[in-house]
């Protein structure tokens, strides 16, 4: 058994050195379109240094520019803000036969944000995906019974029913479970319901958040860590708010 495993991975190039990144929801759907045979080239990577400092980390810096422009509205232009301290990693991949290969280990991990030249259109691609989120498709249905049956009480239930407000209340309070379970939403369609309500108020906890858009806090607190700062200490501990990239975006948007 163990030496059909052994042979089922792959490992020519688990030596070999590969980067990861995290890339906005609108990215990542935009490259997957793309035809898997396709020659198209998706980004270029754009590497500056200071020659003046050379030594200074710094003064390293990475950029990245899209290849095409299939899709309204979404910035070409991007920073990626590298990370030093992260866990160990390797990359696999599987085949459609249920070939696994080790394809390398990761060497540097990114950050993929827009770049502050296109924080407008980016801005205005996420109010655009926020109104139509915000839009409710109703559902009407038409009962084929019109003699109202289905809202008639059933035989024996009558007796039930008191007179007594009080006990009334009782009878049809909502008796609570141990544990809500909520469906997790898009990503990004929830990254923009989150800028809709820093634009509301600056500060909010995480019990508030959970409740406002009746998402699972752990989910809740993946998005916040990308897009926020918690407050330890001060008037404000114990809420998060927008990282002042984010935050300075909100307040042009404001000003306009």
């Amino acid at each position: 058994m163990e030496d059909d495993q052994n042979t089922n991975l792959e490992t020519a190039r688990a030596d070999r050195s590969v980067w990861l990144m995290k890339c906005p929801l609108v990215v990542a759907k935009s490259w997957q379109a793309i035809p898997p045979d396709s020659q198209q080239n998706l980004s270029k990577v754009v590497v500056s240094l200071d020659p003046l400092h050379p030594e200074d980390p710094s003064s390293l810096q990475f950029s990245m520019e899209m290849a095409g422009g299939e899709i309204a509205n979404v910035p070409k232009s991007y920073s990626l803000n590298m990370f030093k301290d992260f866990v160990p990693m390797c990359i696999f991949s599987e085949a459609n036969q249920g070939k696994v290969a080790m394809e390398g280990k990761v060497e540097h991990k990114f950050d993929m944000k827009p770049h502050n030249k296109n924080m407008e259109e980016y801005r205005k691609m996420c109010r655009e995906r926020t109104n139509k989120s915000m839009v409710k498709n109703r559902q009407i249905q038409v009962i084929d019974n019109d003699r109202g049956m289905h809202m008639r009480p059933m035989p024996g239930m009558i007796g039930l029913i008191s007179t007594n407000s009080k006990e009334k209340k009782k009878a049809t309070a909502p008796v609570k479970g141990p544990e809500v379970k909520r469906t997790r939403r898009d990503r990004g369609e929830l990254e923009d319901i989150m800028f809709k309500l820093f634009e509301r108020q600056p500060n909010w906890a995480l019990k508030q958040l959970v409740i406002e858009t009746d998402q699972p806090a752990q989910f809740l607190k993946e998005i916040l860590n990308d897009l926020c700062v918690y407050n330890k200490r001060g008037t404000n501990q114990g809420t998060y708010e927008l990282k002042p990239e984010y935050k300075k975006s909100i307040e042009d948007a404001d000003a306009e």
